[in-house]
């Protein structure tokens, strides 16, 4: 008797392979969505500048930190 089904052509590792990547391939996860900014809140960050800046802020004592954001703040126009 004769089978009536069409005959596979091709190699039967490279088929189970195929077969065996899309069972265990990960799914590709979109990027991560960034947090919406929130006002008033602040960001640590390093910052060079130069000695004598740092201490013309310092000076008036507590305070200084908010005083160069303040001056970063006016120099973006914000």
């Amino acid at each position: 008797m004769k089978n009536d089904r069409p005959r596979r052509m091709g190699d039967s590792r490279q088929d189970a392979e195929a077969m065996f990547k899309a069972v265990t391939a990960k799914p590709v996860e979109a990027p991560a969505k960034a947090a919406p900014s929130l006002p008033g809140v602040k960001e640590m960050v390093s910052l060079r500048i130069d000695k004598d800046v740092l201490e013309y802020f310092q000076e008036d004592g507590p305070g200084w930190q908010d005083r160069i954001n303040e001056a970063l703040r006016k120099a973006a126009g914000k």
